[in-house]
């Protein structure tokens, strides 16, 4: 019989899901371990949703080969650590992604990601090590496209990263976004909807004003025009509902695709002109947290953190 005792960052989670990150066990015999009582919550039949606390004990009555840890070289311990930081205190950062940068593993299998040299970054101050931890590793809390730039933010223990995925999920954090666009659009401020619909062959979305294809979402989109010239307006965009490619679609739906961005519109011309990618940065956030419930990340609410515009690669054009 092996025991694991519940640390701060196992806490929170249900049994079966900690144990999948803890033991190299098969789903199978997981379920049937805990329906038979091999696996325990405090010395007690346990169920497959218990959520563990702090100080809690798990026994689990299982072959000794399933409490073996594999000797893996981690990931990150090839690399530099090298990170833009916005902010950073004892539970999250918010790091500067720059365009061409992957968030996670691709399908490749590259592993110089921001969340490899987030790792790599907290390992080196000695405030993570893997082989300390049982089911957590640092992780990030959202997630942006390869080809554009911004704030991501990322959680250092479990506990802030379950709030900031609550506060994500209720729209507690307002997103500003800054975009070069093809053109003005008229009006140069408004709020605009529409309904949006994956199409998961070619990774693409479309955007319908009305009558909506079954599976299609509501998107809805505010933005204004902060900045112009001849040909290109920069805008302000504020997501007022967070889909897959809403921002891209959304203008080149409304006829000003970004500018550089092949997908959503034609950017021959632009390549030409040295964009690689699409004009888009997720510049500004803002906590504006629901204060019914306490958490360990109150004291962020109400706190705004940006990146100046003069150090978006875009915006140079416009100032």
């Amino acid at each position: 019989m092996r025991e694991l005792i519940i640390g701060k960052n196992d806490a929170g989670q249900r049994l079966d899901k900690f144990i999948t990150k803890t033991l190299d066990l098969p789903m199978s015999l997981l379920y049937k371990s805990i329906r038979m009582k091999k696996i325990k919550v405090n010395r007690k039949r346990a169920e497959n949703s218990q959520i563990l606390s702090v100080g809690d004990t798990v026994q689990c009555f299982l072959s000794e080969e399933f409490f073996e840890k594999k000797v893996t070289k981690h990931s990150f311990e090839s690399i530099t650590p090298h990170l833009d930081i916005v902010y950073e205190d004892e539970n999250i950062m918010l790091l500067n992604k720059r365009p061409g940068v992957s968030v996670h593993e691709d399908e490749k299998g590259s592993t110089n990601t921001l969340i490899t040299h987030i790792q790599a970054y907290l390992y080196a101050k000695g405030e993570y090590n893997p082989d300390d931890e049982q089911s957590f590793a640092p992780a990030l809390c959202n997630r942006i496209d390869r080809n554009t730039g911004g704030i991501v933010i990322a959680a250092k223990n479990a506990e802030a990263l379950r709030v900031m995925n609550e506060k994500i999920k209720y729209r507690e954090i307002d997103k500003f976004y800054l975009a070069a666009v093809h053109g003005v659009p008229k009006p140069e401020s408004a709020t605009i909807k529409g309904y949006l619909l994956k199409e998961e062959k070619n990774n693409q979305v479309r955007v319908f004003d009305k009558n909506p294809p079954r599976g299609a979402k509501e998107i809805i989109t505010k933005y204004k025009v902060i900045a112009k010239n001849k040909d290109t307006s920069l805008i302000e965009v504020e997501l007022l509902t967070g889909r897959t490619h809403q921002i891209r679609a959304h203008m080149a739906h409304i006829g000003h695709p970004l500018v550089g961005d092949g997908k959503y519109g034609v950017n021959r011309s632009d390549r030409q002109k040295g964009y690689k990618y699409q004009a888009l940065y997720s510049y500004r956030l803002r906590f504006s947290f629901n204060k019914e419930t306490e958490t360990a990340l109150d004291y962020l609410d109400g706190k705004e953190f940006k990146i100046p515009k003069k150090d978006i690669y875009f915006t140079a054009e416009f100032f």
